[in-house]
């Protein structure tokens, strides 16, 4: 019975029909009033505490009606109101307390879980990164000590927990409106080209401080785990476990029952939060994932920058042609303009009109003449046999592109020497500090942040040293930590660039393939 009870109450979605009713308006209304009483505490209400929550001032029945249908949905649950009874005509007349019920107020929360999740701007949060720092480096400090407190344990992996969760979700709905901002065709010029440099400039910040706090926090991820992460992971489950209710059984303790059901939970939760800071063979991190889309997001806005310029300047291109032709046909006055257009545009006309000539247009003949009717028309053999037709007369003239091709050649070469400048400017013969880099020239320096950036995302917890290759396989870089505490300062035109120091090792693949070849 109780199971047939509980199957029922499963597929009844009665207290959601007052968000598709005819007064939906009215009936949220008064479902936010009883929200807001349980907030301060407030278990019942009359029609008339109802009504003075409400600011549009509805009337009284009014009220008593939607009250009835919530109760007949199950969102509230009606009391008998015998307190202001005083005589026997007001026992007998109709008085009810209201107050939500389980389903009315977990329609409520969905509700209101749905309109959230609508309305929710993404970001990424700079200051959560730092904060996740903060609590691992606390939990590093609990696993080297002794005397563990549980609610110290607990309430920092909660709060790791809550934080991340919040980042990560963050960090989706931005990026996904940030694409949906990308894909924008229509917007104001002047408006989009203004928000445009403060996303740009915003993209830039986060990503570089998502470099330095995202190797920080993979460091102390695989310090954490050195120390002993599982434990820590096992006194949170057993604290949640402290408080389970008994089970129907009396044989299992329920603590032991319910600290299985956690524990598998905790474990969950941390693989989760490694793998978005923490690479793996052929695994990237997300964080190194939203790294590269935050990259590629910056270009991608530029070129919607360009698109709109384009439309500005009065550039034309066949979608816009067909738009404004199309306008032209939704204008037409009358069916015969329609049809004299459409010839304009685009040429169409009968097949007598394949080969024209003076013989043709002496003997023109409407296009509404059936072909039994019309007289023969003479088409050129070569055209009846092959299915083309031969112009004569001198061919057209071939446009000359080689000042063009020049320009593309030397504008390439002229890129390949500065980037091979680059390589060999950054190029090492032995390990180097970072501090003894020296300054940089603009182009030196975009290589140089980039053999960075990559060396800083494939470093494995745990480890000092690190060597990767970048994508394009031109260069090597072997990159390792020091503990001196030194702080390295490359200078460029556009600043000075400081960091932690390092022991710096480049090697240019591709000048050392040459030198192989040679020999």
């Amino acid at each position: 019975m109780i199971r047939e009870e509980q199957e029922r109450v499963d597929v009844d979605f009665a207290p959601f029909s007052y968000l598709t009713a005819p007064n939906e308006r009215l009936y949220r209304t008064v479902m936010d009033a009883f929200v807001q009483a349980k907030r301060r505490f407030t278990v019942h209400l009359r029609p008339e505490d109802v009504r003075e929550s409400m600011r549009d001032g509805v009337e009284l029945p009014a009220i008593v009606d939607a009250l009835t249908r919530l109760v007949e949905w199950g969102n509230l649950r009606a009391d008998p109101d015998t307190s202001r009874v005083t005589t026997v005509e007001d026992f007998h007349r109709s008085r009810f307390l209201y107050q939500l019920t389980r389903r009315g107020e977990a329609v409520e929360q969905a509700v209101t879980a749905y309109d959230e999740a609508l309305g929710r701007r993404g970001a990424l949060q700079a200051v959560a990164l730092a904060d996740i720092a903060t609590q691992l480096r606390a939990l590093a400090g609990l696993a080297d000590d002794a005397e563990r407190d549980p609610a110290k344990v607990h309430l920092l992996l909660r709060g790791l927990v809550d934080r991340f969760t919040d980042l990560a979700g963050n960090a989706q709905a931005f990026m996904g409106s940030l694409q949906r901002t990308i894909d924008l065709h229509d917007a104001d010029a002047d408006v989009f080209r203004a928000y445009k440099d403060r996303l740009i400039d915003y993209l830039e910040r986060f990503i570089k401080d998502l470099v330095a706090a995202g190797a920080e926090i993979a460091t102390l991820v695989g310090d954490l785990e050195y120390r002993g992460v599982d434990r820590l992971l096992d006194i949170a489950a057993r604290r949640e476990a402290e408080d389970a209710a008994p089970g129907t059984t009396g044989d299992d303790d329920p603590r032991q029952v319910e600290f299985e059901r956690v524990r598998p939970l905790w474990d969950e939760r941390w693989q989760g939060f490694r793998a978005w800071f923490v690479s793996e063979p052929h695994h990237p991190s997300q964080a190194k994932l939203l790294r590269a889309q935050a990259r590629a997001a910056i270009p991608q806005l530029l070129q919607v920058v360009a698109v709109l310029n384009e439309r500005r300047s009065g550039r034309s291109d066949r979608s816009a042609d067909f738009r404004v032709l199309a306008r032209w046909f939704a204008e037409a006055p009358v069916d015969d303009d329609l049809h004299r257009l459409w010839r304009a545009s685009f040429g169409l006309s009968a097949a007598r009109h394949l080969s024209v000539n003076e013989e043709s247009l002496e003997e023109a003949v409407p296009a509404q003449t059936p072909w039994l009717e019309a007289p023969p028309l003479l088409i050129s053999p070569r055209l009846r046999r092959t299915g083309s037709y031969e112009r004569r007369g001198k061919p057209s003239r071939v446009i000359d592109r080689s000042i063009e091709r020049r320009h593309l050649s030397d504008i390439a070469r002229r890129e390949a020497a500065e980037t091979a400048a680059a390589r060999a400017a950054l190029a090492t013969t032995h390990p180097t500090r970072l501090s003894d880099v020296g300054e940089l020239d603009p182009v030196a320096f975009r290589c140089f942040l980039a053999l960075l950036g990559d060396a800083l995302a494939a470093r494995v917890p745990g480890r000092r040293t690190v060597e990767t290759t970048t994508s394009d396989g031109a260069m090597s870089v072997r990159l390792t930590a020091l503990d001196d505490g030194r702080t390295a300062k490359v200078r460029t035109p556009y600043g000075v660039f400081r960091g932690p120091d390092h022991l710096l090792e480049i090697t240019d693949l591709t000048a050392a393939e040459a030198v192989e070849r040679s020999a």
